[in-house]
């Protein structure tokens, strides 16, 4: 009986200190599928529209890939130039560059 308290003291102790298991429905890694919902609620312009629009933008640039950030309804677009890494970020529902670092 004295080892079931000390292995259930334990097991609290643990669930208090380690945080909790996020949920199925927000697992690290959907945002492509949350994007994909978004594009076909007509909510956001999909990736290859906001490719077409900006990587002309980025000449003598190597394009790295994108993110979609679904909080914030934004692309961001990985580019390499010199060494440095360059960021745009573009709001997925009107296609317009917030900002370029």
């Amino acid at each position: 009986m004295k080892r079931i308290l000390v292995i259930s003291a334990l097991a609290g102790a643990l669930a208090a200190v380690l945080p909790p298991m996020p949920d199925a429905s927000a697992t690290p890694g959907d945002e492509q599928g949350q994007v994909r919902k978004e594009m076909q609620a007509g909510n956001v312009r999909s990736l290859r529209e906001i490719e077409r629009k900006v990587l002309p933008m980025m000449p003598g640039m190597q394009y790295l890939g994108p993110e979609y950030d679904p909080a914030a309804m934004a692309y961001r677009l990985k580019f390499i130039h010199n060494g440095r890494v360059v960021f745009v970020d573009v709001d997925a529902r009107s296609g317009q560059i917030l900002s370029k670092h």
